[in-house]
């Protein structure tokens, strides 16, 4: 069987189920107004929905991977570069500049009395970070069962319709 393309409301419903929405919420917030539960039901049978919205989920996953990357990086990353600008001063070329990590640097300053102020982002603010993306993806683990039940109780919602149609 060919799978049908998506309409914007479908595309939405997805989005909006990925991102942690329960179905019916995503119907409504998606534009199936006149009900939503239904439409939810219906939406969750179709093979191509479910891959739309799993694919959306790994999507989410993969950029918390990056934040938490470069929350790590933030956490646990190295000042030694930046103590290089520091103590190489004017003597540091310009092409010198490009290979210095200094991603762990909020700002620096030049004051009038020479040298350099330089501001590291706040580490342990980035372990908060950190902990609180652990907590997020260990919710979003446990709605994949959710989403199965979901998915599960719309079939048989509409196994339960289609039963009561045909008597």
């Amino acid at each position: 069987m060919k799978k049908k393309a998506l309409t914007k409301k479908e595309n939405l419903f997805c989005f909006y189920c990925a991102g942690g929405r329960d179905a019916r919420t995503a119907a409504a917030m998606a534009g199936f107004k006149a009900r939503p539960q239904r439409a939810a039901a219906g939406l969750l049978q179709r093979v191509e929905i479910s891959d739309r919205i799993k694919s959306l989920a790994k999507q989410n996953t993969r950029g918390l991977e990056e934040v938490c990357a470069g929350y790590r990086r933030l956490a646990f990353g190295s000042v030694a570069d930046a103590l290089r600008l520091i103590y190489a001063g004017e003597d540091l070329a310009e092409e010198d500049f490009e290979s210095l990590d200094l991603l762990n640097v909020a700002g620096i300053k030049k004051p009038k009395g020479g040298g350099l102020e330089i501001k590291f982002f706040d580490r342990l603010k980035a372990l908060e970070k950190l902990q609180e993306a652990g907590a997020q993806e260990t919710g979003s683990q446990k709605q994949n069962p959710f989403f199965k039940a979901l998915e599960d109780g719309a079939r048989a919602l509409a196994e339960s319709e289609k039963e009561g149609k045909e008597e």
